[in-house]
């Protein structure tokens, strides 16, 4: 059984050696994450190079996946590193002290505006939710609060606004290099983080445009705006390729209570809208230091499988852990499981909606049809972009979906799509009354499909046009193909 959800590993000093690289590829990875809030421009692209070596020693397509820091915002430095807040204790955040002399009763603040974006009453958050403040005045430089929840603090631990409401741009001058350094390791995907508005992507994909990238763009979903304003959430969808589940900023902006119906209300509409979307965050955290997950990342991952989820992300386990390749390999385990039930399989994706595009209706067409005639083992999708198979993919279904293309940057793109595999293939080196029975004939030797076996194609009347697929076609393996 081919796995169909894609699994995407953050690369980092667990994975930097030949040996553990080349043994995450071999057990399953999909796409890399380079996470650019850590490391310089060089060591990620010493890394991408990396991949692309040894995905190509095994014969696997891997997409690099280059993840903008954004403005994570940070409380400064304690003079001691350390400090330790009670319960009911009155502490400060001055953005005009020392950034380097914090202590128990006050600490600096990198992002300065926050003075102007919190008022008495609002609660902020800090290192990933395990402090937690109420804001009792506010003045032109500093703000006083009392602990709620109190613990070890640390320098330079994140800060975010419970409701979210903070106005950094999702931008930096940072983000913006990064951008640059990217598109020179030929990125396949960029991800933005604290997306507030659907600018902000058209920012991104102007800034890659002028940078000489083609990267699809992800927009990192961890801002409370997006997850309680529907027409908000569609407009940063369709201004991307693809959208994250950024489950740690966004737990701390909207509570856990609501996490769970917010990740499967952002995966839906990911997928009603025709997007790619990735599931991340603690997926199996206990594995940085243990060999096995627990039942309950078990249940997170299967849960997010069952979704429909095109991806699920390893962050620290692959990055940091002790355990990268077995986290690997208990995911594969997890998502091959999942998508055994029979509800993977049934899909009313759209059923009753009317399409205004070609390529759309074949691609959706040719799903149903597979999925609804017996004896059909693979979908072949001859395509340019990748746009037909990201379409295609958007359907429940147990049947493997082919991406024919002579495009590296389509190979790379659709290793992103749940349930699409990439086949290199130039149509424009055969015959167009061939290319068919071709394409048919790489599958069999592929061992994917056998003589009597049904294959649904879908190609346009002109090879190597873009958006041009417009015709589908069911062949039997071992007839005369035309």
């Amino acid at each position: 059984m081919l796995r169909r959800t894609k699994i995407v590993a953050t690369l980092g000093p667990a994975t930097d050696s030949e040996e553990s690289l080349a043994g995450i590829i071999a057990a399953g990875v999909d796409v890399t994450r380079l996470n650019f809030s850590h490391g310089s421009a060089e060591e990620h692209m010493e890394r991408a190079r990396r991949v692309r070596a040894a995905a190509a020693a095994q014969g696997r397509f891997v997409a690099i996946l280059a993840d903008l820091q954004g403005p994570k915002l940070r409380i400064a430095r304690f003079t001691d590193n350390k400090v330790t807040l009670e319960r009911g204790q009155t502490f400060v955040l001055d953005a005009t002290m020392d950034k380097e002399a914090g202590t128990s009763e006050q600490v600096g603040i990198d992002y300065e505006q926050l003075i102007n974006d919190v008022s008495p009453g609002d609660i902020l958050v800090l290192d990933d939710g395990r402090i937690e403040m109420e804001v009792t005045a506010v003045d032109d430089h500093s703000i006083t609060s009392t602990v709620l929840i109190g613990g070890p603090l640390s320098n330079n631990k994140g800060l975010n606004k419970r409701g979210g409401g903070l106005s950094a741009d999702a931008l930096t001058e940072k983000d913006k290099q990064d951008i640059v350094t990217a598109a020179r390791l030929d990125a396949d995907y960029v991800a933005v983080s604290f997306v507030r508005t659907a600018d902000d992507m058209h920012v991104a994909r102007q800034l890659l445009k002028e940078a000489g990238s083609d990267a699809g763009l992800v927009a990192k979903i961890e801002r409370a705006e997006l997850a309680h304003d529907t027409d908000a959430l569609d407009a940063v969808i369709e201004a991307s390729d693809a959208v994250m589940v950024a489950r740690g900023d966004l737990a701390v902006e909207i509570g856990d209570a609501e996490l769970v119906a917010v990740q499967k209300h952002i995966i839906k509409r990911a997928r009603v809208l025709n997007r790619a979307v990735i599931t991340a965050t603690q997926m199996m955290e206990s594995m940085i230091t243990n060999p096995m997950p627990t039942r309950a990342e078990v249940s997170d991952v299967a849960n997010a499988v069952m979704d429909y989820t095109d991806a699920v992300m390893l962050s620290a386990e692959t990055a940091v852990g002790d355990y990268p390749k077995e986290a690997v390999e208990a995911m594969v385990r997890i998502c091959t499981g999942a998508e055994r039930h029979p509800s993977m399989h049934q899909s009313q994706h759209r059923i009753h909606e009317s399409m205004e595009k070609v390529d759309e209706a074949i691609a959706l067409s040719a799903m149903y049809a597979a999925n609804h005639l017996q004896g059909v083992s693979a979908i072949i999708c001859l395509t340019e972009t990748g746009s037909t198979p990201r379409l295609m993919s958007r359907i429940k279904s147990s049947l493997p979906i082919f991406a024919f293309s002579r495009h590296h940057s389509t190979q790379h793109r659709v290793a992103l799509f749940r349930g699409v595999q990439t086949v290199p293939f130039d149509s424009a080196n055969h015959a167009n009354e061939k290319v068919n029975a071709l394409a048919v004939d790489e599958l069999k030797s592929r061992g994917v499909v056998q003589d009597n076996d049904l294959v649904v194609i879908t190609k346009g009347d002109y090879v190597n046009a873009q958006g041009g697929t417009n015709s589908m076609k069911i062949v039997r393996v071992g007839s005369d193909i035309q």
